[in-house]
């Protein structure tokens, strides 16, 4: 079946690899030390719902997870639909708690691949913010297992600030694993997090 495959051109899916979100950390202070944008201690996973009860209790399980910590302080996670019909889960975190906040995403991102719903990942994102209220989030592409950098216009209606977003590509280039094709910087208008 390969070499039917190959003559084809039809390949199997690269798992992606989680493990690159605990680059962010990193990536939070080389941003705040070169751009000044601090972590907001916002973040999100989005992904295509299915119908179905393995579905429905696979995000009371994550619910579960990420909620054990509210007696002591903590944050509900929020569940929220966008336009499109795909669903946005948010996760708090201590601004200066980047390291928790992942935790947080890829434990999400884990429940859902091993539960068998990895096709279903399309991203997960951080959100950032600078002195001067502008707003920024480092975007995971899930099947592409790289990053990118999501810059809205502040009070403009969906506008994106490309030169923020090429100068914050420059600046983390050594700290994550950057998507090279701008085609596939998508952008995340009004997505929980940012």
């Amino acid at each position: 079946m390969r070499l039917l495959d190959a003559i084809l051109g039809r390949s199997k899916p690269v798992r992606p690899d989680l493990d690159r979100l605990f680059g962010l950390p990193g990536a939070a202070v080389s941003l705040e030390a070169g751009a000044g944008f601090t972590p907001t201690g916002r973040g999100s996973v989005c992904f295509a719902s299915v119908e179905g009860g393995a579905f429905s209790q696979l995000q009371r399980d994550v619910r579960e997870l990420l909620d054990a910590d509210t007696d002591r302080g903590g944050v509900p996670v929020e569940f929220s639909q966008d336009a499109y019909g795909y669903t946005w889960l948010l996760a708090r975190q201590r601004p200066d708690d980047v390291a928790s906040l992942v935790n947080d995403l890829h434990a999400v991102n884990s429940l859902l691949q091993d539960g068998g719903f990895g096709p279903q990942l399309l991203c997960s994102l951080i959100g950032f913010q600078d002195p001067a209220g502008r707003s920024l989030a480092l975007v995971y592409l899930y099947k592409r297992g790289t990053f990118y950098p999501f810059a809205p216009l502040s009070g403009a209606a969906e506008k994106r600030d490309n030169a923020l977003e090429l100068q914050i590509r420059a600046l983390l280039g050594d700290d994550l694993r950057i998507e090279e094709d701008l085609s596939r910087w998508f952008p995340v208008w009004g997505a929980p997090g940012l």
